[in-house]
């Protein structure tokens, strides 16, 4: 990590995929830690296993327990999905105390669509979890993702949750337990600081196919040492998810598991972090820039994915509709496979901004892609075409909407779709 300070606050050069990611703190102490995970926090530990879910193959996991040493503040998002996994279900009735102390993770398996033998299943795995780590099973929530229309294998779970060893270190295989057509782990943490209090945010995500705005197809489990009041966290949470996993698409689909999970243990030993707290903006900033990190961690990830696609729409009237241009542009097919081709054909993006369902003024909207302007007041101009082609073969492509009706900006990101993409959904279980 780089560090650049201004007279205002500082620049974060993060490490990417693909280079660096680039962010700006303002007043808030907030840096990323080397080599961070979600058992970065104090009090949090983890572990994982491979119980024979899926395919043997060379250190495949897929059964982990994520685990905080005292009980926890919690919350999270489910899929808006109106199928809803046997697992969400079983989450969110554990949720209603607002309190929880693991979760217990499956992968090759979504136990979706599995009616009352897997909310049962589920309910299993919990008590399984429980008995291993020594808290109760209410306390323990339930996560899955995989194959949906198959029930769990459950003697597998149960002889393979005996072998989840947890330690402090183990965030590395509870990220690895948790793929599925995902490529590589996706973890981090951040650091915030304000005054004399310091507080750490871990996070762990999966994902690489079925994914779309409104959680994409997510599973997202983030931990944190600072004490934080329930309702403030709650409030925290939704805000980060609206500027990151909200932010993304892949293919357009939203699965039946989604599930993005905060716990915090407060071993941190400050006082609850409320909305008027001084360290209110502080923890909502590390907690935002940590989720846009691992949002753009999945997105890089998608599946047969070669590009990034970073779409920004400025001058919108509100920002429920600058996030809604944006993500018209990042989810449509028409431009992905373009930007896949490496295609000049910038006509698509106008038109799914057209169709986006947001206000415009064809005569005042300038388009950016990367530095070349191609539209100035709703009218073509001439550039030099190999340029573009150039700078669409490369694999970040920031396109730049300017609306020019308003003062509202938002962000999305997506990949581009490949062939690869079909093939891998084609072949999925065969």
């Amino acid at each position: 990590m780089i560090v650049y300070t201004t007279a205002h606050g500082y620049y974060l050069y993060c490490p990417s995929y693909t280079g660096y990611d680039i962010f700006y703190v303002v007043e808030a102490k907030i840096e990323f830690i080397t080599s961070g995970s979600v058992t970065s926090p104090r009090g949090f530990q983890a572990g994982a296993t491979y119980a024979g879910i899926k395919r043997k193959a060379d250190d495949v996991l897929d059964l982990g327990i994520l685990f905080s040493e005292v009980p926890c503040a919690a919350t999270a998002l489910f899929t808006t999905n109106r199928i809803k996994a046997a697992p969400v279900i079983s989450s969110q009735r554990c949720l209603q105390s607002g309190r929880a102390s693991a979760v217990v993770v499956n992968s090759g398996c979504a136990n979706a669509c599995t009616g009352e033998p897997g909310l049962a299943d589920a309910a299993q795995m919990a008590e399984l979890a429980a008995e291993n780590i020594g808290v109760s099973p209410e306390d323990v929530l339930v996560a899955s993702t995989g194959v949906i229309g198959q029930r769990l294998p459950m003697e597998l779970i149960r002889t393979g949750i005996k072998r989840v060893v947890i330690s402090m270190d183990g965030g590395r295989k509870l990220a690895r337990a948790m793929m599925t057509t995902d490529t590589v782990p996706k973890e981090a943490a951040v650091a915030g600081r304000v005054g004399d209090t310091r507080f750490i945010i871990g996070g762990v995500a999966k994902g690489s196919g079925m994914i779309h705005p409104n959680l994409a197809t997510l599973l997202c489990f983030l931990t944190t040492d600072a004490a934080v009041d329930i309702d403030f966290l709650r409030l925290a949470l939704r805000k980060a998810a609206g500027v990151s996993f909200n932010m993304i698409s892949i293919d357009g689909d939203t699965s039946p598991n989604d599930m993005m999970l905060i716990m915090a243990n407060g071993l941190a030993g400050n006082k609850p972090i409320s909305p008027r707290s001084r360290q209110a903006d502080a923890f909502q900033q590390a907690l935002d820039q940590l989720c846009i990190y691992l949002a753009k961690c999945v997105v890089r990830d998608g599946e047969g994915a070669t590009k990034l696609i970073e779409v920004t729409v400025s001058g919108a009237p509100s920002v429920a509709k600058a996030r809604l241009a944006a993500r018209a542009v990042v989810s449509s097919p028409l431009v992905k496979a373009a930007i896949h081709g490496g295609d000049p054909n910038w006509g698509r993006i106008m038109s799914a901004v057209g169709q986006s369902g947001v206000e415009i003024v064809e005569s005042k909207i300038d388009l950016h892609i990367g530095s070349i302007c191609v539209v100035k007041a709703g009218c073509p101009l001439s550039f030099d075409n190999q340029e573009l082609v150039n700078l669409l073969r490369s694999s970040q492509v920031p396109i730049n909407l300017q609306l020019n009706l308003g003062t509202a900006t938002a962000t999305a990101w997506g990949c581009d779709l490949s062939e690869e993409y079909v093939t891998i959904n084609s072949q999925y279980m065969t």
